[in-house]
């Protein structure tokens, strides 16, 4: 899988991971399919409370105008446009997914009520040199999370999730994405 990030999601990110400090915070990632494997994000939401130095804990009902109002930018295309997953920071710790992340995931795919084929997991913290490390995971019903390559890349410039001209393009943070996956997938005996 693929996932394409627009540097203006690095640069909207940078500054909420500073203001928050040691403290996790998170989110629910919105994007674009783009082809058979490879997805866009196209807008994030960011919930500064619910996170301490090791946990965070999304509250649904703080990302529902968040949603609406993505739905309704894209036309309710939710064939082209949905939800993707979801996001938080580690500040204090490697920008790889705990346990309770692994568990927490598997169960939103496996929730006969939720019905998503897939879920996608960023774990994202300001790095010691100031830039943003990414893992991505991505998780689907009954199957170990496999590992998702990051690109950087440019909105396009009729970004259909851009509502009046706003956010397109600009310079990245140089961006780490981690492979803490290939490792860990070594230690379960499926290299």
């Amino acid at each position: 899988m693929i996932v394409q990030l627009p540097p203006d999601f690095i640069e909207r990110l940078a500054p909420e991971l500073a203001k928050a400090g040691r403290r996790e915070i998170g989110g629910v990632l919105v994007g674009e399919h783009l082809a058979e494997a490879t997805f866009r994000i196209a807008d994030f939401s960011v919930q500064r409370s619910g996170g301490s130095v090791s946990c965070f804990v999304r509250k649904p009902a703080k990302h529902r105008r968040f949603l609406k109002r993505f739905f309704e930018q894209t036309g309710r295309d939710f064939e082209r446009f949905n939800y993707l997953g979801e996001w938080h920071s580690h500040p204090c710790f490697e920008a790889v997914p705990s346990s309770t992340d692994l568990s927490q995931m598997q169960a939103i795919v496996e929730d006969e009520t939720n019905a998503a084929h897939f879920a996608l997991l960023l774990i994202v913290r300001m790095g010691s040199s100031q830039h943003v490390e990414i893992n991505a995971l991505a998780f689907t019903p009954f199957c170990l999370p496999t590992p998702v390559r990051v690109q950087i890349t440019d909105r396009p410039v009729d970004d259909p999730a851009v509502a009046h001209g706003g956010r397109r393009s600009g310079t990245a943070v140089v961006t780490k994405v981690t492979d803490w996956f290939r490792r860990t997938r070594a230690s379960w005996g499926t290299a």
